[in-house]
């Protein structure tokens, strides 16, 4: 008979594309994945991974192994789904995948109230762009995604997925005290022509949406910098090398030198919690859920 834990090893191999990326997303080390394949490997008496440069592969026995794996999973998931639910409470493991601002301005304060009002429940946090995390979220990788859009670029939420809003994000045009900008108490998408921009890396939600809001307004944006952090980027702002449009979660206090101007029509991005249907009975994921949307009030205020 299979081994369940080393076949939900080959399945985050085949979600995360790397032994050591699934052994983030599970908590192990790299290690005990490989372990767990070469044990699944002799089982099968099957090749599953191959060397590929630097990394692995998986074979087209592994990836039709780790597609049942998946079904095995989210049968796994249903049954844990309804003992859970009778028992009236949040209990076990609940995976949450969250993009970093959100994971450093929310998170933080819904996962100490969890782990003191249900302490039989393992909350794991992992942080995750929400690019990645929906998929993740509809392959069983992990049990719940925090997630956002832009107003201008909805979020898509494949079959089998659902969705709650959390609140809206508002975002910010930040400058340098001494940019011709810094003195007027809002700006229009068409005075930010001509500026030198500090963004995200272009493939991010963020990135993306500055490029096409500012090419909406006929502007093509100067991209001089791109920093994947936003207090990086604030730095760049404080040393006068070009301005930024960062939301407010997560963002901290402005460092001195950097001046918010509100952006008219303010930008604005949603939100989202996302679990799959099946876990949606699940009293870990509505507890999760109800305390994200209970601390957004608090949090957006700041």
């Amino acid at each position: 008979m299979l081994d369940l834990a080393r076949l939900r090893a080959l399945h985050a191999v085949s979600v995360h594309g790397s032994v050591a990326a699934a052994a983030a997303a599970l908590g192990y080390t790299p290690s005990a994945v490989s372990q767990q394949i070469t044990k699944l490997e002799r089982e099968t008496r099957t090749t599953l991974l191959e060397r590929r440069g630097r990394g692995v592969a998986l074979t087209d026995e592994a990836r039709h192994l780790a597609s049942t794996a998946e079904e095995l999973l989210a049968i796994v998931e249903r049954a844990e789904t309804t003992l859970e639910e009778r028992r009236g409470q949040p209990t076990g493991q609940l995976v949450v995948g969250a993009f970093a601002s959100s994971a450093r301005g929310l998170l933080p304060g819904v996962l100490a109230e969890l782990a003191v009002r249900h302490p039989t429940l393992d909350i794991r946090l992992r942080e995750i762009d929400p690019h990645l995390s929906i998929d993740l979220v509809a392959r069983g990788a992990i049990d719940l995604a925090v997630a956002h859009d832009w107003d201008i670029a909805p979020l898509p939420a494949p079959e089998g997925v659902e969705q709650a809003v959390i609140g809206d994000d508002l975002c910010d045009v930040l400058v340098p005290v001494a940019h011709p900008l810094a003195a007027r108490p809002s700006v229009r998408r068409e005075d930010l022509s001509r500026q030198r921009w500090i963004c995200q890396p272009p493939g991010t939600v963020c990135h993306d949406w500055l490029v096409r809001t500012l090419r909406a307004a006929g502007c093509e944006p100067d991209l001089a910098h791109q920093a994947e952090e936003n207090h990086t980027q604030l730095a760049l702002v404080a040393a006068g090398l070009g301005i930024a449009m960062i939301p407010r979660l997560g963002r901290g206090p402005l460092p001195e030198g950097v001046r918010a101007i509100a952006l008219d029509p303010v930008p604005i991005r949603r939100l989202y919690a996302l679990w799959r249907t099946g876990a949606a009975r699940r009293p870990a994921v509505t507890a999760t859920v109800e305390t994200l949307r209970r601390h957004w009030p608090t949090v957006a205020a700041v």
